[in-house]
């Protein structure tokens, strides 16, 4: 099998798009259960300590990424396995729930297909061996972190924590001849990992002795500074700029054509997690051409 993947680039992709379908699919078990085993186990603190009971119904009982069985949001019916297939079961049931009827969101089939796609992709461009590998780690742990963040201006430091650390050991795997994309020097993750964080919590706080307002969360720190341990300093310039300037245009729309509140935040995640994909797959390219252009 390792030498059939390494021959075919193309089965490779293939296979790792079917696999990542799936993978795309408890992807969305994540982004909404996540969010709601933060907010109970924030809720059991609180009413701990000030012992009144929630405003909000939480989930009772075991509640987590496994358990229990994923349910129809509308009639609470549990899903079945062959309900549960990703992409196929959505088209075979019509985008709509096989017991109440009741349409079902797209971004579940969209979910499962992005991550398959940006899976492949990762596949498509380093081939077979152990940076694709990495490549698609980074990349399922990324999509979770936006979609929850876009949703719920959270960054969970259970995906992000751990993806800082995945980064820095990597580095302990980096080649004595610097031929690898992805497994960077540890000097230089070290370095990343710190930068990444200091230079956007220096902006938060400079932000706020200016305004007096808080301009952006600490998960965007830590996932800049995960970002920075997997890429390097080197890239973390790139990732700002990219995400920066996605962001600004994203803003300024919303706000011309849907009339978005100045006043509610923007999530800053989904732009740094894209601009941190995109700096991954073709960093080295798009400085490159950069520095042709213009230097």
């Amino acid at each position: 099998m390792h030498e059939l993947f390494a021959e075919s680039t193309i089965l490779f992709v293939a296979v790792v798009f079917a696999f990542c379908l799936v993978i795309g699919s408890f992807l969305n078990v994540v982004i909404h259960r996540l969010p709601l085993m933060m907010e109970r186990e924030w809720r059991e603190q609180c009413e701990e300590l000030a012992h009144h009971a929630s405003e909000r119904d939480m989930p009772e009982g075991r509640f987590d990424l496994i358990a229990p069985r994923s349910r129809c949001p509308s009639c609470g019916a549990t899903i079945k396995a062959w309900q549960n297939i990703p992409v196929v079961s959505y088209l075979l049931l019509g985008g709509k729930c096989g017991n109440c009827g009741e349409s079902i969101s797209a971004r579940y089939p969209l979910i499962e297909v992005a991550t398959a796609l940006l899976a492949a992709a990762c596949a498509w461009r380093f081939g077979f061996g152990l940076e694709a590998v990495m490549a698609i780690v980074l990349t399922i742990a990324l999509v979770p972190i936006a979609m929850i963040d876009a949703e719920t201006q959270l960054i969970p430091d259970s995906i992000v924590l751990p993806l800082l650390w995945v980064g820095l050991a990597m580095s302990l795997f980096h080649p004595v001849d610097g031929a690898s994309t992805l497994f960077i020097a540890p000097r230089d993750a070290i370095v990343g990992a710190m930068a990444g964080y200091l230079s956007l919590w220096s902006v938060y706080q400079l932000f706020k002795l200016v305004t007096g307002k808080e301009g952006m969360g600490y998960g965007d720190f830590k996932l800049l500074a995960a970002l920075g341990a997997w890429l390097g300093w080197q890239q973390l310039h790139l990732i700002v700029l990219l995400s920066a300037v996605v962001g600004a245009i994203v803003g300024l729309s919303l706000m011309a054509f849907r009339h978005h509140d100045r006043s509610v935040p923007i999530p800053f995640g989904p732009y740094l997690a894209a601009a941190g994909w995109v700096t991954m797959m073709w960093g080295d390219a798009i400085q490159k051409a950069y520095l042709d252009k213009f230097l």
